[in-house]
């Protein structure tokens, strides 16, 4: 049975260049430390899910660079490369082995290994696995590499209520699809209160 292969796709906790969206409504030394909490919860949580591990980084200077690694908990990074999110996911899946492929972001404060793990058990008896977010897309999402297999990223609607949506309108008719729990990704300010609420 093939290892199953997980891609982050991640930026570095940096003013700027992380969370911009957050820091409109945080300020940008906040939305950097929420930055640096969810990097950190989502590689942890990599790094204890005994899956095979790329971290896909932009900018993609840092796959070469020794402060790219350690920012980075020392995992094996590679280049997200040009083009948008559509491309960047495809070129990951291309570049990853036969078998059992998860993607992932760093948004997500409650993923966890327990998480991962289930997310690979869920996949091993489906065709493709989906962690649905509150805002209508997802916080992972996973599929079996073939020979034949395509990535069913392109003409999805990103950053809004359909990408999931979009995703699995993308798969074979047949498929037969398995959900994660429903979390929250920490996109806006809106929501990091109600993250925050939530752990009272």
């Amino acid at each position: 049975m093939r290892p199953a292969t997980l891609l982050v796709f991640a930026k570095p906790p940096r003013i700027g260049l992380s969370k911009t969206r957050l820091a409109r409504g945080v300020g940008q030394t906040a939305a950097r430390r929420i930055a640096d909490f969810t990097l950190a919860r989502t590689l942890r949580a990599a790094q204890a899910s005994g899956c095979r591990v790329n971290v896909y980084v932009s900018p993609d200077r840092l796959a070469g660079q020794r402060g790219g690694r350690r920012a980075f908990k020392g995992l094996h990074l590679k280049p997200q490369g040009a083009g948008d999110l559509t491309q960047r996911l495809g070129r990951g899946f291309r570049e990853a082995p036969p078998g059992p492929v998860m993607f992932i972001g760093t948004d997500t404060p409650d993923i966890s290994p327990a998480r991962l793990k289930q997310a690979v058990r869920t996949l091993r008896r489906s065709d493709a696995v989906f962690g649905p977010a509150l805002d209508g897309g997802f916080w992972l999402f996973g599929l079996h590499k073939g020979p034949q297999t395509k990535a069913p990223f392109s003409g999805v609607r990103w950053s809004g209520p359909h990408a999931m949506e979009d995703v699995w309108s993308r798969l074979p008719a047949c498929s037969r699809i398995g959900l994660l729990d429903q979390l929250i990704d920490i996109d806006e300010v809106a929501d990091w209160k109600q993250w925050t609420r939530s752990k009272r």
